[in-house]
């Protein structure tokens, strides 16, 4: 049997890789291949936080590959080339990858499926990334969902797959290696060393993933509905970046809960696994959504919000950027992102919720800065976050629901724990003024060696005045859609 070139993208692992396993049990060398293709990833191109990321668990995979006799080819360019000129390099007539379901990727992949399939090859893609493809997911109508619970709902009454076992111990290897970049070559690392917080918090590759998956399934999964909301709490599984990366699949986050329960029904019997899994399903939705309304990335999928009146402030949005807008609990949350390429939940929402409603920023611009910072820069998430933060997308939070920041922190970081964590010049700060240090008396801010407008801004909005702004923003595209 002729070689199997096996394309790795968003899959970097090897266990339950449905294209890797498939192409072992054909039979014949497998050479597994990885293309830095940033043309072909559209107009999202890989972030600078998820380069760091991609470089190390790439690092990983090789590893792991060559424990297993194997190694990975790394190649730049045209996918489509690349993988053509390596096909004619080592005689491989086969090509098998996992799917992406982002519009560039879909239409790069179907190109190239059909170029090869017209040539006497064989092209084969699967589904490792998600439960539900979107295209086999369709309501009573037959057409896509656009609320997140009857199509959880449809899900949850189909069949998920058991994760797919490595079929082998060993690869079977070509006689003779095509030519290979370096890793180092494909130029992942950032070249100003920004990124040493991330070294400290993240450790990428699949060993790390499914580390990670063990320690959250027997700690805080149990309580996970009732602690996920809390930032200064480590009750979240932060295996968003090792979903985003292929470093672990949906299908053995699933199988690793469903197996701490006693229950043989859809969901455990422990609520906070139920809640989880049901995280688990917002992913999948945020797919769903994207393959179906490919222009949402750009455009709201709410037509009205086209003529939505964002504002134009460069001073402003810098500000957000760097965690200077006053508010304690967004100034931390931006922090955290910028040290560490992470952000909490709950605390996305408050910090999303401030840009496009305080600020009166545009929802692009904070989906902009999110795909360059985070780690888990995910197209199909991070388009259904922020057109739900700006109340323009599927199932979104209507606009006139406005976060008060304060409150906001005051409920969900009450000791300000996560406050100090990432603004550390309010540290000294009473409890009663930690999410809102501008009503300290001058002694107090004195004590706690504060300074407002110095060491620590003044709030560049006020929230009363912002939220009338906004609902009169509102009104105005309400006005317009009226005959």
């Amino acid at each position: 049997m002729s070689a199997t070139i096996v394309w790795f993208r968003q899959d970097l692992r090897l266990q339950d890789n449905l294209a890797l396993a498939a192409a072992i049990k054909r039979g014949g060398p497998v050479i597994p291949v990885y293309i830095l293709d940033a043309a072909g990833e559209g107009r999202w191109p890989v972030g600078g936080a998820s380069r760091w990321w991609l470089h190390h668990s790439l690092s990983r995979l090789e590893e792991s590959l060559r424990a297993r006799c194997s190694r990975l080819v790394f190649a730049q360019g045209s996918s489509g080339e690349v993988l053509r000129t390596l096909m004619a390099q080592t005689g491989a007539s086969a090509v098998y990858w996992n799917r992406r379901y982002e519009p560039a990727s879909i239409a790069r992949d179907k190109a190239i499926k059909t170029e090869l399939v017209a040539a006497g090859l064989e092209a084969r893609s699967f589904n490792s990334a998600l439960l539900f493809e979107p295209h086999t997911v369709q309501n009573k109508s037959g057409g896509p969902f656009q609320v997140f619970t009857p199509y959880w709902k449809h899900c949850l009454a189909q069949p998920i797959d058991a994760p797919e076992k490595l079929p082998v111990a060993n690869f079977p290897s070509p006689a003779q290696w095509p030519l290979s970049h370096e890793l180092a070559e494909l130029d992942l690392l950032p070249k100003i060393k920004w990124d040493p917080g991330l070294a400290r918090v993240w450790e990428p590759g699949e060993a790390a993933g499914q580390k990670r998956l063990k320690r959250f399934a027997d700690g805080a999964l149990e309580a996970y509905d009732e602690q996920r909301d809390f930032p200064g709490i480590d009750g979240t599984s932060a295996l968003s970046p090792h979903l985003h990366f292929g470093e672990i699949g949906p299908r053995q986050i699933w199988a690793a809960v469903k197996a701490l329960s006693k229950d043989s029904g859809v969901f455990p019997v422990n609520r906070g696994g139920m809640v989880y899994l049901k995280e688990v399903g917002w992913r999948e939705f945020a797919h769903h959504l994207l393959y179906h309304f490919p222009q949402t990335p750009e455009e709201p999928l709410r037509k009205e919000f086209a003529e939505f009146p964002w504002q134009k402030n460069p001073n402003l949005l810098r500000a957000w950027q760097q965690g200077l807008t006053g508010y304690p609990i967004v100034d931390a949350g931006l922090r955290q992102l910028w040290r560490t390429g992470w952000m909490h939940n709950r605390v996305r929402m408050i910090v999303a919720s401030f840009l496009v409603k305080h600020l009166r920023l545009s929802w692009q611009e904070g989906a902009a800065w999110f795909w360059d910072t985070l780690v888990d820069a995910d197209l199909a998430s991070n388009t259904l976050g922020w057109q739900w933060s700006a109340g323009c997308g599927a199932d979104a939070a209507p606009y006139f629901r406005i976060f008060n920041p304060i409150l906001q922190g005051k409920k969900f970081d009450a000791t300000g724990e996560y406050v100090r964590r990432w603004v550390p010049e309010l540290e000294k700060l009473p409890v009663e003024f930690i999410h809102e240090p501008w009503v300290a008396s001058m002694e107090v801010l004195a004590a706690a060696g504060i300074t407002l407008g110095r060491n620590y801004p003044q709030p560049v909005v006020e929230h009363a005045k912002a939220r009338t702004s906004a609902l009169a923003a509102l009104e105005s595209i309400r006005n317009t859609a009226r005959p």
